[in-house]
C-alpha cells in the first residue's frame, strides 16, 4: 500500500507541487530570452507592457491547462481505469517537457506558453485521478494517513522545485530549459513504477464487474487474511448502487442526495486557494528583506517555507486517523485567522520596533504550517470519501474546476488587492478563514473509520431532512 502511494504520487500531485515551484527561478533569465527573440524577430526592443503581458501568460496558462486536466480527469478515469488514465497522463508531461526544452534553442517562446499549457492539463488530471485511486485501495482505518499521500507529494514537490531553482543546480542563466523540462523524470519514473501495482479494486469490481481481477488486487493490496472484510465492504456498495452508471457532473447538481457533500466540496476547494497561502507566499520576499536578510539569501530563507509545509503534511498524515478531519480543518483555519490578525499588526507597525519584522517572520511560517495541518491536505481526502463510485469521479472534476478557477482568479486578482489594501489584505484572508471554519463545525460529520456507506447515511439527514 505505501508503495501503491509513492508509485501514483511522483507523476501525479509532485508533478503540480513540482511545476507551481520551478517557474519562480528563472523569472529573469525568461524575460531576456523573450526580450532577445523579439529582437531577433522584429529588429526592435520589446514593448515592457507585451513583456509583462507575456510573462504573465507563461505563468498563468499552466492554471488553464489544469482546469482543462480537471475537466477530462474523471472522464479518463471512467474510460481508461484509474491506473489507466495516470499512465497515458505521464505522455502530456513528456511532451509538455519536450516543448519546453527545446523553446531556447529553437528561439521560439510559443513552445514554452503551449509546454506549460500541456504540464497544466498533466497536473489538472494527476490531482484529480490520484486521490481517487488512493480513496479507493485504502482500508479505511487507513484511509486519512493515505489520502494525506496526495498532499505529502505536493508539497514535496514544491520543495523539491525550490531546491532544484536555487542558482547553483539548475535555475542559472545557462540551465533554465534543463529545469523547466525536468519534469519528465517524474513522469518516466511512475511509467516505470505504476504497471507493478493493480487497478483499484473498487474500480474493478463496482465499475467493470470483475470479481477475480477485484478479489487479486485485494489480496496484493491487503494480504490473504485480511482481503474479505474489504471485499464485503466493496460488495455491499456494489449492491446499494445496483447497477448505477458513473454520473456526469452536472447530474450531480440536480441529485438531492448528494447536495450537501457537493457545498461542501465547493466550500472546500474555495476556501483552500482564497485562504491566503498564496499571499503569504507573495509577501514573503517583502518580509525576509524587512527582517534584514540580504537578497542573495532569501532563496533559501523560502526553502524553509517548502519544507513548513511538507513536514505539517507529514505530520497532518500522522494525525489524521487518530485526530479526525474534522477537529484538523477546523482548528488549521482558526490558526490561520489567528496568525492573519498577527500578522496584519506586524506589517502595520513593522516600522516602530527593530523585533517586528521577527513577528511577521514567525507568523508567516506559522500560517503555513497551520495551512498544512489541515485545509492544505484534507481538502482532497474528504472528496473522496463524502461521495460513493458512482459520483466520486464527477465529484472530483467539479471540486478539481473550482480550485483551478479560484486559483487563476485569486492569481489574476491578488496584486490588485496587495496593491490597494496593502498589509489589510490579510483582513479578507482572516474572514475568509472563519467563515469556511464556521462552516465545517456547523455541516461536515467526522468521517474518521466509517465506510463510504455510513458517511452517505449521515448526510442523508442533512440532505433530506431529520425525519426522513
Amino acid at each position: 500500500l505505501f508503495l501503491a502511494v509513492c508509485a501514483v504520487g511522483i507523476g501525479g500531485t509532485f508533478q503540480y507541487g513540482y511545476n507551481v515551484s520551478i517557474i519562480n527561478a528563472p523569472t529573469q533569465h525568461i524575460h531576456r530570452f523573450l526580450n532577445e527573440t523579439w529582437n531577433s524577430r522584429y529588429h526592435k526592443e520589446l514593448n515592457p507592457d507585451l513583456l509583462t503581458f507575456l510573462w504573465s501568460v507563461i505563468a498563468s496558462i499552466f492554471s488553464l491547462g489544469g482546469l482543462c486536466g480537471a475537466l477530462i480527469g474523471g472522464s479518463m478515469a471512467i474510460q481508461l481505469g484509474r491506473k489507466g488514465a495516470l499512465l497515458m497522463n505521464n505522455i502530456i508531461a513528456i511532451l509538455a517537457s519536450i516543448l519546453m526544452g527545446i523553446s531556447f534553442p529553437t528561439g521560439l517562446f510559443e513552445l514554452l506558453i503551449a509546454g506549460r499549457f500541456l504540464i497544466g492539463i498533466n497536473s489538472g488530471i494527476g490531482i484529480c485521478v490520484q486521490p481517487l485511486y488512493i480513496g479507493e485501495v485504502a482500508p479505511k482505518h487507513l484511509r486519512g494517513g493515505m489520502a494525506m499521500g496526495s498532499s505529502i507529494f505536493l508539497t514535496g514537490g514544491i520543495l523539491t522545485g525550490q531546491i532544484i531553482g536555487l542558482r547553483e543546480l539548475l535555475g542559472g542563466e545557462t540551465y533554465w530549459p534543463l529545469l523547466l523540462s525536468s519534469s519528465c523524470f517524474p513522469a518516466f519514473a511512475q511509467l516505470l513504477f505504476l504497471p507493478w501495482f493493480p487497478e483499484s479494486p473498487r474500480y474493478l469490481l463496482i465499475d467493470r464487474g470483475d470479481e477475480l481481477s477485484c478479489a487479486k488486487a485485494l489480496k496484493r493490496f491487503h494480504g490473504s487474511s485480511e482481503y474479505r472484510r474489504e471485499m464485503e465492504d466493496i460488495q455491499r456498495e456494489c449492491f446499494a448502487l445496483v447497477g448505477e452508471k458513473p454520473k456526469k457532473p452536472w447530474q450531480l447538481f440536480t441529485d438531492r442526495g448528494v447536495r450537501w457533500q457537493l457545498i461542501t466540496v465547493i466550500v472546500m476547494a474555495m476556501g483552500q486557494q482564497l485562504s491566503g497561502i498564496n499571499a503569504i507566499y507573495f509577501y514573503a520576499t517583502y518580509i525576509f528583506e524587512q527582517a534584514g536578510i540580504s537578497a542573495e539569501k532569501i532563496p533559501y530563507v523560502t526553502l524553509g517555507t517548502g519544507a513548513c509545509e511538507c513536514l505539517t503534511a507529514l505530520t497532518c498524515g500522522l494525525l489524521i486517523d487518530y485526530v479526525g478531519r474534522r477537529y484538523l480543518v477546523i482548528g488549521g483555519y482558526l490558526l490561520m485567522t489567528l496568525w492573519s490578525t498577527v500578522l496584519t499588526f506586524s506589517l502595520t507597525y513593522q516600522e516602530l520596533y527593530s523585533w517586528v519584522p521577527y513577528v511577521s517572520m514567525t507568523s508567516l511560517f506559522a500560517f503555513i504550517l497551520s495551512f498544512g495541518l489541515g485545509p492544505g491536505g484534507i481538502t482532497n481526502t474528504l472528496t473522496a470519501e463524502l461521495f460513493i463510485q458512482s459520483s466520486r469521479p464527477a465529484a472530483y472534476m467539479i471540486g478539481g474546476t473550482i480550485s483551478w478557477i479560484s486559483f487563476f482568479t485569486i492569481g489574476m486578482l491578488f496584486p490588485f488587492i496587495v496593491n490597494g489594501l496593502k498589509q489589510y489584505c490579510f483582513l479578507v484572508f482572516l474572514l475568509e478563514c472563519s467563515l469556511v471554519a464556521a462552516f465545517i463545525f456547523f455541516v461536515i460529520p467526522e468521517t474518521k473509520n466509517k465506510s463510504f456507506l455510513e458517511i452517505k447515511k449521515e448526510f442523508h439527514k442533512l440532505n433530506f431532512g431529520r425525519n426522513t
